[in-house]
């Protein structure tokens, strides 16, 4: 759906060219966690790993195999829909939990958030148990929490949906989004630099008929 393209979007934008980070396909990537079970294994809506191979990963797809990497991803996201919020509640958040995946987030886009029983919420890891990362709300029922994995804020509004922010200005972190902000800048800069060329004209206009609108002097 629109909220998970739009994160993974936005880490692609962020994390997308560094060779020590690998970003899942959305859904089609499995984290196979015992190498004596094939059946044992998960396909997160996204997951993220830090300090990896990236290349030597993608060698091995669909599969990310934790025993070659060495290590768990650091970060999952799921997408609450009717059919699977329970297991993500449940035996999904116990499975991440136990294989030390550091932030586990939860997006729920559906009709007042039914799935999941709210927009987002995120928990961390610490001393091997999960504990629920802290939601600021907002004007028009927005919320807002802070992963300290990425350094960033995960944000909902029903103007905007689903975005990642910088903490320190409040903004997207869409390198498109500060694109468009640049161009319109430049834009808004040479309307007004045109528009003060014109008035400048304008009063040489002026200028310009009062002198010869002036009687000769005697």
């Amino acid at each position: 759906g629109k909220a998970m393209d739009r994160i993974t979007q936005l880490l692609r934008e962020r994390y997308g060219e560094r060779e020590d980070v690998f970003i899942s396909t959305r859904g089609k990537i499995f984290i196979c966690y015992d190498q004596t079970n094939g059946n044992a294994r998960v396909a997160p809506d996204l997951f993220i790993a830090f300090s990896v191979p990236a290349t030597t990963i993608e060698e091995n797809l669909p599969n990310f195999w934790i025993w070659e990497t060495g290590k768990a991803p650091d970060l999952v996201i799921e997408a609450a829909s009717e059919s699977t919020a329970a297991n993500d509640l449940g035996d999904k958040m116990r499975l991440y939990e136990r294989l030390g995946i550091s932030e586990y987030w939860r997006l729920d886009p559906s009709p007042e958030a039914k799935s999941y029983g709210e927009r987002l919420a995120g928990d961390r890891l610490v001393n091997g148990g999960y504990v629920p990362c802290e939601r600021r709300h907002g004007p028009q029922g927005s919320v807002r929490a802070h992963s300290e994995l990425l350094e960033l804020d995960f944000y909902w509004d029903e103007t905007m949906g689903f975005d990642l922010l910088d903490p320190a200005t409040g903004r997207t972190i869409s390198l498109l989004t500060a694109a468009e902000e640049r161009a319109g800048a430049e834009r808004d800069a040479r309307l007004a630099a045109e528009t003060r060329a014109d008035a400048a004209e304008e009063r040489v206009r002026q200028l310009e008929q009062e002198l010869l609108s002036r009687p000769p002097s005697e």
